[in-house]
């Protein structure tokens, strides 16, 4: 595909394609910021910054604390918090020790984290206390052998750290009983660093850098192969982008964005983290955005510039009584991602902060920016936008074979943005990779005259929640196992809040299973947003000939 038809709509400055990368690995990309950066504050949490030098120094003990425990490179080292300074301190000291970074989600329940740290072959987890009885339920059944325990207070100094544990732990009852032998202190662990000496490993563009799990059409949830330069080069792909609008930050002001969706999201982790460390801007780490008066406390302290999030959290926060008492005038871009922006959210969000919300596009199988909307755009588009700098994309029908324009079809992306694979499965690779480097997405679109594109269907049965993937295979898998259920099916439902929720269907095999039942055994087995929203018994579910349910009859009969 030569004729990049989108390129007409590209604002002014941005280029039709990247430069060769100037960074060989993130490891460099971050180094130089060190160095350039080092006075700035990188890092705004509950009223302490950490500047760029600090999380140098940090980053440098902790790489060589976990060479110290005899990893070699390419190791998997998990990370599950959420958004606090420690996070962004152990990214950076796990790549510049060679290893790679398997990003977990800090509310998994014992099952979804034990299949995630056996399929990584995880060897060590940086954890924080309050789900360390998570890992207690499955360690014993994974490879990791080492873990470090992270607290909320780590790094707000001793007075107002051990205040801050103290309430969360004593009086929110926050962080349940746990039992992890042998497990060190991440304050323990940068001080033992700090005796030790980092051994700077020869880190290439090729290498593997992360690894994001996401679900698969099995259920079975897989890890995409992120590497070096695939990262490099979104986040360089998303700084181009927002060029337009960041370049016109006044002088003398530090370009600050609000890191308000979880670090361990792709989307947060490469536009929210990896771009403000190339930017050397500040990042303000919200620890839970579910908490709306906390957040715009927050945010009333600060002068801040970019936003992104999903549509979720801009329509609570534009809803809110305290919305005005944080001031958006210095904001120039809101990032829309993860999930579909509504219309009537976006026209909010701008008649009140004056800031249009782009909506982009991406996945966790390309880093995970493909799209967006130019930040110039002053009207809502209803769109994704058109593809990033160096990035193609096209649709096809299901033999891989370009639609005519205005058709839908199959979202197909090329970018060096795209991962390599998924993590260990060859077969499952070859489904969504086409031999010459296009990747499917699953997403039914349609692209316009322009070079815009429009989602309007998913060829897979995934629920997005609140810009989550749920797997009904998973929840029927889960389901299925507990004891009076004949058999289930899963599909999303519109819902008002979060897009789409959950609805499950169950045909008992023992006339006593409740509903009550069924969500306690949910949660206990499924992370909240894959929790189901609405439970339905019925006498049978409606199958093919072959037997095959149909999920589709069961999303109609609302």
């Amino acid at each position: 595909m030569s004729d990049r038809i989108w390129l007409k709509s590209y604002p002014e400055g941005v280029p039709a394609d990247l430069p060769p990368l100037p960074y060989p690995s993130l490891v460099a990309l971050m180094e130089e910021s060190f160095r350039k950066y080092a006075d700035r504050p990188a890092y705004s949490f509950m009223g302490k910054e950490l500047t760029f030098g600090e999380t140098d120094r940090l980053s440098r003990a902790f790489a060589a604390y976990l060479q110290g425990l005899g990893l070699v490179q390419g190791d998997r080292v998990a990370i599950m918090m959420p958004n606090v300074p420690q996070y962004p301190v152990v990214v950076a000291a796990i790549l510049r020790a060679g290893y790679v970074v398997v990003n977990v989600n800090p509310l998994y329940t014992a099952r979804e984290l034990e299949h995630q740290l056996k399929d990584s072959g995880s060897k060590a987890i940086v954890i924080i206390e309050n789900f360390a009885a998570t890992l207690e339920k499955c360690i014993a059944a994974t490879p990791v052998k080492h873990v470090v325990l992270c607290t909320m207070g780590d790094r707000l100094g001793l007075l107002k750290g051990a205040l801050v544990n103290f309430v969360v732990r004593k009086v929110k009852k926050l962080v349940p009983p746990f039992s992890l032998p042998g497990a060190v202190r991440f304050n323990d662990a940068i001080a033992q660093g700090e005796r030790g000496s980092l051994r700077q490993p020869d880190i290439k563009p090729d290498d593997v850098a992360v690894l994001q799990y996401t679900g698969g059409t099995t259920g079975v949830s897989k890890g995409a192969v992120l590497l070096h330069r695939n990262v490099i080069s979104n986040v360089l792909q998303s700084e181009a982008w927002n060029d337009p609008v960041m370049k016109k930050v006044p002088a003398g002001q530090q370009s600050t964005g609000v890191c308000a969706l979880p670090l361990y999201h792709i989307f947060a982790f490469t536009v929210g983290m990896m771009l403000s460390m190339r930017t050397g801007g500040k990042l303000i780490l919200i620890p839970n955005p579910r908490d709306l008066p906390a957040v715009l406390k927050e945010l009333s302290k600060h002068t801040f510039h970019s936003f992104p999030a999903v549509n979720t959290l801009f329509n609570g926060l534009a809803n809110h009584p305290d919305f005005n008492k944080v001031n958006w005038g210095n904001l120039k871009v809101s990032v829309g991602g993860g999930m579909a922006v509504q219309g009537a959210v976006a026209e909010k969000w701008l008649k009140q902060t004056g800031c249009p919300i782009c909506e982009g596009y991406g996945l966790s199988e390309t880093s995970p920016s493909a799209s967006c909307n130019p930040v110039t755009n002053t009207q809502f588009t209803g769109t994704i936008g058109v593809p990033l700098p160096s990035t193609y994309m096209k649709i096809i029908d299901d033999e891989g074979r370009d639609v005519p324009q205005g058709q839908p079809g199959e979202i197909a992306i090329k970018g060096p943005q795209v991962m390599a694979g998924y993590w260990q499965r060859p077969d499952e690779t070859a489904k969504v990779m086409t031999p010459d480097g296009w990747f499917k997405s699953g997403d039914i679109g349609i692209m316009d005259e322009k070079g815009y594109f429009r989602i309007v269907d998913r060829k897979k049965d995934m629920i997005l929640v609140s810009g989550f993937n749920v797997y009904p295979n998973e929840i029927e898998d889960v389901v299925a196992k507990l004891p009076g259920v004949l058999e289930c099916a899963c599909v999303g439902v519109a819902d008002e809040k979060t897009g789409e929720a959950v609805k499950l269907v169950i045909v008992k095999k023992d006339p006593a299973l409740s509903e009550e039942q069924v969500r306690a055994y949910c949660k206990e087995n499924l992370t909240g947003y894959k929790q189901p929203k609405v439970v339905e018994f019925r006498t049978e579910l409606p199958k093919t000939p072959v037997g095959k349910i149909l999920r589709r009859e069961l999303r109609d009969k609302k």
